[in-house]
């Protein structure tokens, strides 16, 4: 989708700010972004209408993190999360793992028939 990581300043002073005695300046109120492929399979790439896309997600992401921003985008897709496999870097995880930049995050419903 062309996105880039990016770097999102929270708190944009130019001067100090304390609070709870930590003393934090625009440089410390910065939040750094990674970027992560997601890649849907089977019924969740017909639900959503595609079979993958980028996602920006704060430094320090989990899969969690991952769906829970795919859902925001595509409602349809929420019923699936209790039978879900995940894997990261094709390798099966749980949703708790945390994920690098350029990691590539799979959703895999259970597979069925005979």
């Amino acid at each position: 989708m062309g996105l880039r990581p990016r770097v999102y300043s929270g708190w944009r002073a130019e001067r100090a700010f304390t609070r709870g005695g930590l003393t934090l300046t625009p440089a410390a109120c910065e939040i750094s972004v990674m970027r992560v492929r997601v890649r849907l399979f089977a019924s969740l790439r017909e639900a959503a209408g595609w079979p993958e896309t980028s996602l920006e997600l704060p430094d320090g992401a989990t899969a969690e993190a991952a769906w829970l921003a795919l859902v925001a985008d595509s409602p349809s897709l929420a019923p699936s999360r209790p039978s879900l496999a995940v894997a990261v870097n094709r390798v099966y995880a749980s949703f708790e793992a945390v994920l690098q930049d350029a990691d590539e995050v799979a959703l895999i419903p259970p597979v069925s028939g005979g």
